[in-house]
């Protein structure tokens, strides 16, 4: 919770003594005063569904990609136009839908949370931010027509109390196939389904799937000689959602979502080498506050463990092991 500023403090006091001095004169002025000034304190402290607590902020989002995510100079691009571009269209056909592809450690969840934390002030403890994980809120297939059933319930309810809900659905790729199918209509071109409309809505799914694909592909450019920073969306998007779709292993399995393409962006993630690797280690010791030490940076990096076997390119885990290797030499 934000604490009172002075600046609050003064308005109260200007304000109360205001209303006291009036009292004579008008009752019910007062009661309308006092009913404003009650309402401007409470939305002070209780998230509410507008801009007071809902303001996206593009410079941030652009800073916070180019100095906390690296190696990702394609997620990057896409992630920053279509936030953007969304937001400031006034009347959107659809909500925002991004499924975003990789192995672990490669940014997925960050980048998630980057974007949360630049749209809604409460960041991911937001009322109007909901999470979702396969293997906890949807783990017996047994129970599929229930999930189905729940999650209609819980995007129709949240979305009806604030059009400008975040959903995010992560291990995606151990979603039973079908389950996330349910939700089709929401993310379609509707101008509103029983009252409601979605189009301000934004969905995003996060999934190890395509990772293999996308590593092949990124693999073939460093082999040829080419640089990393030539691979774009283009080299990706088309076979990373192809390959998806046709993943048994896979929540997007034959779903409807790609097949009438609900999806606005499949965003791949690069598999990370040893330099991005490094900058994760220092970036980890700046957040604890901590005095950036290239040497520790570069012990944790070189033992993480690296492919493919031959050529050593790509750190297996990405950066998600970062934190506690530091903790072992801080």
């Amino acid at each position: 919770m934000r604490q009172i500023s002075k600046r609050l403090l003064i308005f109260l006091s200007i304000s109360i003594g205001f209303v006291s001095a009036i009292e004579p004169i008008s009752t019910t002025f007062v009661v309308g005063v006092g009913a404003f000034l009650g309402k401007r304190v409470y939305n002070y402290f209780h998230e509410t569904c507008d801009d007071s607590w809902i303001v996206y902020n593009s410079t941030s989002l652009e800073i916070d990609l180019k100095r906390k995510l690296f190696g990702q100079h394609v997620a990057s691009r896409v992630i920053m136009k279509a936030v953007t571009g969304f937001i400031n269209n006034k009347n959107p056909k659809k909500p925002l839908v991004l499924s975003l592809h990789g192995w672990t450690g490669t940014g997925k969840n960050f980048v998630s949370q980057l974007i949360v934390e630049n749209i809604y002030n409460k960041g991911m403890t937001s009322n109007y931010v909901h999470q979702f994980v396969a293997t906890k809120h949807f783990p017996h297939l047994s129970h599929i027509d229930t999930y189905k059933a729940e999650l209609q319930q819980w995007i129709k309810g949240n979305v009806t109390i604030c059009p400008r809900s975040m959903f995010i659905f992560d291990e995606m790729d151990k979603m039973h196939a079908g389950l996330i199918d349910s939700i089709k209509p929401y993310l379609d071109y509707y101008d509103n389904l029983e009252g409601v409309s979605y189009r301000q809505a934004i969905f995003i799914f996060l999934s190890n799937a395509g990772g293999e694909k996308i590593t092949r592909i990124v693999l073939d450019f460093w082999r040829a000689g080419r640089a990393r920073e030539e691979v774009q969306l283009k080299d990706l998007e088309s076979a990373l959602s192809l390959d998806v779709f046709n993943n048994k292993q896979s929540g997007f399995w034959h779903t409807s979502l790609i097949d009438k393409n609900l999806v606005d962006f499949f965003v791949p993630f690069l598999p990370l080498e040893y330099s991005h690797v490094r900058m994760c280690a220092l970036a980890e010791m700046e957040a604890r506050e901590l005095t950036p030490n290239v040497e520790i940076a570069e012990q944790v990096a070189t033992e993480m463990t690296y492919f493919p076997k031959e050529e050593k390119v790509f750190s297996v885990k990405g950066c998600k092991t970062i934190g506690s290797k530091l903790d072992y030499y801080i």
